[in-house]
């Protein structure tokens, strides 16, 4: 495995913190209950700028998350390596369609390679009515499940359970994975 590789797995637990003082505080657990990620989302941006560390001190970035614009349903995160800036892909939101059923677009030079996506449109709709409902969201690459992100039911703390452990090619950047958690915690957790 790439030694840049070599702290990601292939399951976690995601939480939100319950209470963050002036933004949102983020922490991805390994499944032996061990910190892997840290985020301290900054409150009032009106251009989102998201760092991923390694710890809570905050002193090894791993991964940066760049908006493209200014508050946008539709928008783009660029996801890059904190370490090298090299440019890893993009999401972006698919504004419309998740008013409905949450659905974001992974993109590798910008072409849709990848989806995250909310399990049942039927699902969805009920969650809108009833957001006790706990979420699930299948991510795939090209026509391939590659793994699943399953929101806990707790009403005091947004949670995910985060598998990706299905990709049996190999060809999912576990990079994106996290990525994509934080940016449902951050964004998709607002409706929470």
């Amino acid at each position: 495995m790439n030694n840049a590789l070599a702290k990601y797995e292939t399951k976690y637990v995601a939480r939100k913190a319950f209470f963050s003082f002036l933004g949102n505080t983020f922490r991805i657990f390994s499944t032996s209950g061990q910190l892997a990620f840290f985020v301290k989302q900054k409150a009032f941006k009106l251009k989102e700028e998201i760092v991923i560390f390694a710890d809570e001190a905050q002193t090894q970035p791993m991964l940066r998350i760049n908006a493209r614009s200014i508050i946008d349903i539709s928008a783009t995160y660029d996801i890059t390596d904190a370490a090298t800036g090299a440019v890893i892909g993009a999401m972006k939101r698919k504004g419309l369609k998740s008013l409905i059923r949450d659905e974001w677009a992974i993109l590798s030079n910008e072409q849709e390679v990848g989806k995250v996506i909310e399990d049942s449109g039927a699902l969805a709709f009920l969650r809108r009515l009833f957001p006790i409902i706990p979420q699930k969201f299948k991510v795939s690459l090209g026509n391939t499940e590659v793994g699943f992100i399953k929101q806990r039911f707790n009403i005091f703390q947004l949670a995910y359970d985060v598998d990706f452990s299905l990709d049996a090619s190999g060809q999912f950047d576990p990079r994106l994975g996290v990525a994509a958690v934080v940016l449902l915690l951050a964004i998709e957790g607002r409706q929470n």
